[in-house]
């Protein structure tokens, strides 16, 4: 299912920086109308804000409080293509002593909120025709890793929920894409201890643009998920992708 994002209106959670600014300014630079940058503070969009003036529409959002979600959904009522960016990582390995708090955490975060997401904007999407629907997960939703073992396991969580959202959003017409990028250069990847081979947020970005177009359900969009998604093709056409009936 084709998505082109020229001339539509587009939602970005986590907007105002890392890979989420870098997927508003790639869509507005390829002919959104206008893009509402949720954010937790309004101010932190100022510098998108100044670059592509009244295109960009702040509006105060924040994973943590639900109601903010439903709040944006009653306001940005003309978008055609929802982002859900936004998402937490804790450095956290399975046996430290926080382990659960911090599963807990991004399980709230990164799966609860992509489901808040999805319910709250659904309704939104089907009525302005189908549009799409995208959503940030990692390569560490393939691959799991000690260091933020987590983190990864919300992940992979999410990235199920998106497999189940790619069939029901489907039949209203509305595209999916589950995004898996492995270090981009954000606050995120530093923490991560990923700095160093970090690559460009653009990439993400970019990648989006052209999956939307091309009406891929994966993108693995820098050198890493490249690799892993290579490995990763014939399981994703043959089984994820695939419409499989229970025998």
């Amino acid at each position: 299912m084709s998505f082109d994002i020229n001339g539509k209106v587009a939602f970005v959670t986590g907007a105002n920086r890392g890979i989420g600014k870098a997927i508003a300014a790639s869509l507005l630079q390829h002919g959104a109308t206008k893009v509402y940058a949720a954010v937790r503070n309004l101010d932190s969009a100022a510098p998108l804000v100044a670059t592509y003036g009244d295109r960009v529409v702040p509006l105060r959002f924040d994973l943590a409080q639900p109601e903010t979600i439903a709040e944006a959904a009653q306001i940005a009522t003309d978008v055609a293509l929802v982002v859900n960016n936004a998402g937490v990582l804790r450095n956290a390995g399975p046996l430290a002593g926080d382990a659960i708090a911090a599963l807990q955490y991004e399980i709230d975060m990164n799966v609860f909120g992509l489901m808040r997401m999805a319910q709250a904007f659904a309704p939104v999407l089907k009525a302005n025709g189908g549009g799409a629907f995208v959503q940030l997960n990692s390569v560490a939703s393939l691959k799991s890793f000690a260091d933020f073992a987590t983190y990864a396991a919300s992940k992979a969580t999410a990235y199920s929920i998106t497999q189940a959202l790619r069939e029901v959003l489907g039949a209203q017409g509305t595209a999916v894409v589950s995004v898996h990028p492995g270090p981009i250069a954000t606050d995120m990847a530093n923490s991560a201890g990923l700095g160093e081979i970090a690559e460009s947020p653009a990439l993400v970005g970019e990648g989006i643009v052209m999956a939307l177009k091309d009406g891929k359900f994966h993108l693995f969009p820098d050198t890493m998920a490249k690799q892993v998604g290579a490995a990763y093709a014939s399981f994703a056409t043959n089984v994820v992708e695939a419409s499989l009936v229970e025998g």
